[in-house]
């Protein structure tokens, strides 16, 4: 089961960086595994002086989390590169098409809609300590700190491979 999750969390940002690469004046690629300590996709776009780190999360549960050291890596690299105009951090969660679920001990897979969310996690940089982040099928983000969980209300951020997505900011 853990080399399905790694493979198909790999397919994702493998798709996202061909997807940035594809784009005039957008060069993005894939940073490594977690261990390499650093964001999974950092995309950058040195006409318009733009940095994006990514955190890519993929999955068949309605719910995909991130934890701290992962939004830390973001904003340790975010913030090298101050020289970038624009940047942001970047939670991508997809969703699989098949919902996978336990029912009386046996796994279960129900078709669904496949959906992406690309949120802006920029706000996460002020809290302390910071929170593992939730993010639901339905597009709704949380905050989880010390047994508690609040509405975080983080911005879709239009990504630039996107028909009709407007200016990035």
């Amino acid at each position: 089961m853990g080399n399905l999750r790694r493979s198909r969390g790999y397919a994702f940002e493998h798709g996202l960086v061909e997807r940035f690469n594809a784009l005039k004046g957008w060069h993005a690629r894939r940073l490594g595994g977690s261990s390499t300590g650093l964001p999974d996709i950092v995309a950058v776009n040195n006409i318009q002086g733009i940095l994006l780190t990514i955190e890519a999360k993929s999955g068949t549960s309605d719910i995909l989390y991130v934890p701290q050291d992962q939004i830390e890596r973001c904003m340790v690299v975010t913030d090298m590169f101050a020289i970038y105009p624009t940047r942001h951090i970047v939670f991508a969660f997809k969703f699989m098409s098949k919902k996978r679920f336990r029912r009386k001990n046996a796994t279960v897979y129900e078709q669904r809609r496949l959906v992406e969310y690309y949120k802006v996690a920029d706000a996460l940089s002020s809290m302390r300590p910071l929170p593992i982040v939730k993010c639901t099928y339905d597009g709704r983000t949380f905050a989880m700190l010390d047994g508690k969980t609040v509405e975080l209300n983080l911005p879709d951020l239009p990504m630039p491979f996107h028909k009709n997505n407007g200016a990035m900011k």
